[in-house]
């Protein structure tokens, strides 16, 4: 059971604070409400009885907060090709309220966007999980939505050239482009030094 003033995570929706707790008749049946306050002005009511099975929880500390973070510093997991598969996957991670699958699809969905752009439904997916996380990351963290989306945005960024540019260097280039046959020792005139 929640009180007033909690903060806490509503799965699919983000974090917010219990504003107040009523009861309301809705369709003839008298219920009890956690009714949250949302960013961006927003009310959610959430039946009580159904809290614990729609998986809302108390938001996580500032500690887990920082071990969030050190997930953008990371590279991308494997994810499916298949770009239907790969949606369900992320869906489910996105259900599942756990912060760390969010950040998880949140970083896998940036690095694909920055390689090869993504699909409409892929990038309202990443637009969705990174306001569920931005949301929660602000609570936790006790700074404002720029500020946490501007961290996240540049580990993202730092973590993209680290991975992804790192590996195309000079070298690989040219062997690209100018194929050697090191078993080869006739090489016209030029010698190796």
């Amino acid at each position: 059971m929640f009180n007033v003033g909690d903060e806490v995570v509503y799965p699919m929706h983000g974090a917010g604070t219990i504003d107040s707790i009523e009861e309301k008749d809705i369709l003839g049946k008298r219920e009890s409400y956690y009714i949250l306050a949302m960013p961006g002005n927003v009310k959610v009511m959430i039946p009580i009885a159904k809290a614990e099975e729609v998986g809302v929880r108390n938001i996580i500390d500032k500690a887990s907060a920082e071990r969030v973070f050190t997930i953008f510093d990371q590279d991308e997991t494997d994810t499916e090709k298949n770009w239907n598969k790969r949606y369900r996957d992320n869906m489910d991670k996105i259900k599942s309220g756990d912060i760390y699958e969010i950040a998880d699809v949140v970083r896998n969905l940036s690095f694909k966007q920055k390689e090869k752009g993504l699909s409409t439904g892929e990038k309202k997916m990443l637009n969705n999980a990174k306001q569920i996380l931005i949301s929660e990351l602000v609570l936790a963290e006790h700074l404002n939505q720029d500020e946490i989306e501007r961290l996240i945005d540049n580990k993202i960024n730092n973590s993209f050239m680290l991975f992804r540019t790192d590996n195309v260097g000079t070298e690989s280039i040219v062997k690209k482009f100018i194929p050697f046959d090191s078993g080869n020792n006739n090489n016209n005139g030029s010698e190796n030094v």
